[in-house]
């Protein structure tokens, strides 16, 4: 399968982007999806996810910010995020496993999916 991340850019505190993952050969409803972002100098860390059964987890610092869909037909994955704070400032990354729902958290799908490449997001204050 290929993941491709798009949708990064540049924008002020208080802002909002919308970012996309296409991805391909994912056609088994048991697909776990998620985003992941890192800073410089700081270990990758899960942003949310969204199992098999559209159920979504978030990380506690985008929680109420950010939200996970995807659209099947058109074999993508969204991640739109609001409220943007210069602490989001990351390369953001997706993921996709075979994991089951039950399966489907941010340390599993860290350790176990398939990665696309990274697209860069930068908050200014």
């Amino acid at each position: 399968g290929q993941l491709v991340a798009s949708g990064g850019g540049s924008v002020q505190s208080g802002g909002s982007l919308k970012l996309s993952c296409a991805y391909s050969d994912y056609t088994n409803n048991r697909h776990c999806m998620g985003w992941f972002r890192q800073a410089p100098g700081m270990e990758r860390e899960g942003v949310a996810t969204i199992d098999s059964n559209g159920t979504t987890n978030y990380a506690t610092s985008v929680k109420g910010r950010f939200t996970i869909s995807q659209d099947n037909a058109k074999n993508t994955l969204y991640l739109q995020m609001n409220s943007l704070k210069p602490e989001d400032s990351a390369a953001y990354v997706c993921a996709a496993g075979f994991l089951p729902p039950s399966l489907c958290t941010m340390g599993v799908l860290r350790d176990s999916g398939q990665w696309g490449q990274g697209t860069q997001v930068s908050v200014s204050s």
